[in-house]
């Protein structure tokens, strides 16, 4: 990901930056539905492994196409004419590489434990309904292996389709507000409905307001600071890892001694605190040059 960051600040001009963020980043989700709804047919059919050799397989006939076809910059593309390199090079970061990274600096500007924090908050959420949406499907909802799977496709399929829809409308406050809020609004009303088909439609809502995300949070790192683009988002996204990690983790650990909606709260409520983090910390303006 944070490869991914770089790698656009030098190919796509900044106007065009939130929406060509939202396009790239909307392919995981896309990953999300495929795996989602193929797995269960998988595991029926040859095994579990199957999963990991088929999805691994794909990698590998990915990464021969990015070997031919793929280049760090406009100017190390043999295939683009002058007339393309200058319209790419003429409205992207076209500085020199950075070879000595200010931590100190980087670490003391406010916006950037902005994006760590907010990050962290945001992912909490996202990696609990990523691993345990199917586990909910099934205790929950009383759904089969395949029916999870299917089901757990639309809420992916929304976040796909939701990150290219804030990437042409892009305000990156206003978006990223959203995509706190609109998740731990969401989730709160799983703790009241009836229906299964209620409770798959707030997942859906859920993270589909989660994906404007995309162009708030994701792009930040460019607006911030453009040379370290990289840099950041891999600060950040350590962060939003991490939460994976405990997030998961704890979501065991509560459903052992609590509920469902025990679960949910905490999701909220860390939504909340990145609401708050982001738009009394953040900024849209260069803070590293």
């Amino acid at each position: 990901m944070p490869a991914m960051n770089n790698l656009l600040s030098k190919w796509i001009p900044v106007s065009e930056r939130s929406r060509s963020l939202a396009l790239v980043y909307s392919g995981m989700y896309l990953g999300s539905v495929i795996g989602l709804a193929f797995s269960p047919i998988l595991i029926n059919k040859f095994g579990w492994p199957s999963v990991f050799y088929s999805f691994g397989s794909l990698g590998s006939i990915w990464f021969a196409l990015w070997l031919r076809k793929a280049y760090s910059s406009p100017k190390e593309d043999p295939e683009l004419s002058k007339e393309e390199k200058k319209i790419i090079m003429g409205g992207s970061i076209s500085k020199e590489p950075v070879t000595v990274i200010p931590w100190r600096l980087i670490l003391s500007k406010a916006p950037v434990w902005a994006l760590i924090i907010s990050h962290f908050c945001h992912n909490w959420g996202t990696f609990i309904l990523l691993t345990w949406m199917p586990t909910y499907y099934n205790q929950v909802l009383k759904f089969n292996l395949t029916e999870s799977g299917l089901l757990c496709v639309l809420p992916w399929f929304t976040m796909a389709a939701f990150a290219n829809i804030g990437g042409w409308i892009a305000d990156t406050l206003i978006m990223q507000s959203i995509g706190f809020l609109g998740p731990a609004f969401f989730l709160t009303q799983l703790i009241h409905v009836k229906t299964p088909a209620m409770a798959v439609l707030c997942m859906a809502c859920s993270q589909g307001s989660d994906a404007f995300s995309q162009s708030g949070l994701y792009s930040n790192h460019q607006d911030i600071g453009p040379r370290y683009a990289g840099v950041l988002l891999g600060l950040s996204n350590t962060a939003g890892v991490l939460a994976g990690v405990f997030g998961t983790a704890a979501t065991g650990y509560i459903l052992q001694r609590g509920s469902w909606n025990d679960v949910f709260k905490v999701s909220v409520a860390l939504y909340i605190i990145g609401t708050l983090v982001w738009n009394l910390f953040s900024t849209g303006e260069k803070v590293l040059d």
